[in-house]
């Protein structure tokens, strides 16, 4: 299958686990990847464990302005355009109720969940309106949809994005640029398991069994179940499809 053959792909937070598979997927379809991320060693890593000299890679800060304008460009250098932006770096930060929260911590959250997601559209938004358009998919979460005790950091992070999205939506029209969000129940993975400790550092099997328990489909989702999606929204065959929300959750928020 070479659905996407040709076609330009930058990956934020290229060094983890729902990247990894994102960018095996676009491979599968004929796409280049741009995996970017400020973890060289995970860098390369994914692009050992990919094995394909269609992905390369760029140590950047998502939040640096000068960064972000440094890695599109390279995309551009490596590819001639960028067709699609899976902005999908973002941490879990601790977990604390809010009364003592890390002030320093939320701040840190915002900068690189939030402004991380702003500037990568911000750039990619004139090199894909002068290529005719584009896709943008954004990693949000279930925590974009609702509240959880202890990480209030993270679910207004998860919140902004999808308002981010929504707006440049709108502004992304007349260019044929299609913005969504995808948003996941837990994913198998090392952000899962961080959680599962800071909620529970003694018995954090609990965390997960009781998690389980309020999916329906009775797991949580693995890195391949929300790269499929991702590869769908950034397809031809979701053309039509902007300003979105999808779950990819188990039924977890039905």
């Amino acid at each position: 299958m070479a659905a996407m053959k040709g076609k330009s792909v930058i990956i934020t937070g290229g060094a983890g686990d729902i990247a990894r598979a994102a960018a095996r997927r676009f491979l599968e379809a004929g796409a280049n990847i741009l995996l970017v991320d400020l973890n060289e060693r995970g860098l390369k890593e994914t692009v050992s464990a990919l094995q394909s000299e269609a992905v390369r890679y760029r140590v950047a800060d998502v939040t640096s302005e000068a960064d972000t304008r440094g890695y599109v460009g390279h995309a551009v250098e490596l590819f001639g355009t960028v067709d699609t932006l899976v902005a999908n770096a973002g941490i879990e930060g601790e977990v604390a109720p809010v009364s003592e929260y890390d002030t320093a911590g939320f701040r840190k959250m915002m900068d690189i969940n939030v402004t991380g997601v702003f500037l990568g559209i911000k750039h990619v938004f004139p090199v894909m309106s002068a290529n005719g358009g584009g896709s943008i998919v954004i990693t949000s979460s279930i925590a974009g949809v609702r509240g959880s005790s202890g990480i209030s950091a993270y679910n207004t992070s998860k919140h902004a994005v999808i308002g981010l999205m929504r707006s440049c939506a709108r502004e992304g029209g007349e260019y044929n640029i299609r913005v969504n969000t995808v948003n996941p129940a837990p994913v198998e993975g090392r952000m899962m398991r961080s959680l599962e400790a800071g909620l529970m550092p003694e018995t954090p099997d609990i965390v997960r069994d009781s998690m389980i328990e309020t999916i329906p489909l009775n797991r949580y989702g693995r890195p391949e179940d929300v790269a499929n999606l991702m590869f769908f929204l950034a397809s031809d065959q979701a053309r039509f499809i902007s300003g979105g929300v999808y779950m990819v959750d188990g039924g977890m928020t039905a």
